[in-house]
């Protein structure tokens, strides 16, 4: 597995080992579905699976409606979606974690030391940015968090060779 600095130039031996990729935001309705749902489009019909998972879920809740709205006024469809709670067994079974703050590494961590190397923000590639939370915050607030998702997703699929 590889370590906490990442290679800007993986090689296609490496992209072998993300088979399983996970995303994880707090509430797991909002961003980590979001980001779900737009890695697992972007990488098309390769054999990598995209999941995601909540630090504190609303288990069992579809995405939160403004989120809805902005992926479906993007042309994409979440409605089958049910939000779950992130274990030490579904951290187990990922080969890579993407978080959306900076806090959310230590939160994994605390859940399953073990994955130290293999969670990172998802806007790694934009400076380390972080994704903050739109929940409650007026459907503007999503827009830009679709945006910079999309924005940081694009450069996962690419370093993934996509």
């Amino acid at each position: 597995m590889p370590s906490g600095c990442w290679p800007f130039d993986i090689t296609q031996e490496s992209k072998t080992l993300f088979r399983k990729i996970l995303v994880v935001c707090v509430g797991n309705i909002c961003r980590s579905p979001t980001a779900e749902l737009l890695l697992r489009n972007a990488l098309g019909s390769s054999a990598i699976t995209v999941t995601s998972a909540g630090l504190a879920a609303r288990v069992g809740e579809g995405v939160e409606p403004s989120a809805r709205q902005v992926l479906e006024d993007h042309g994409h469809c979440a409605k089958a979606f049910k939000a779950r709670q992130l274990t030490s067994d579904i951290v187990n079974d990922s080969d890579l974690i993407l978080v959306m703050e900076k806090q959310h590494v230590n939160q994994v961590l605390k859940i399953a030391s073990h994955a130290r190397g293999k969670v990172f923000l998802l806007g790694k590639w934009q400076s380390e940015r972080e994704i903050q939370d739109p929940y409650r915050q007026g459907k503007a607030a999503f827009i830009h968090a679709h945006a910079l998702i999309e924005d940081a997703v694009s450069s996962w699929a690419q370093r993934l060779g996509h």
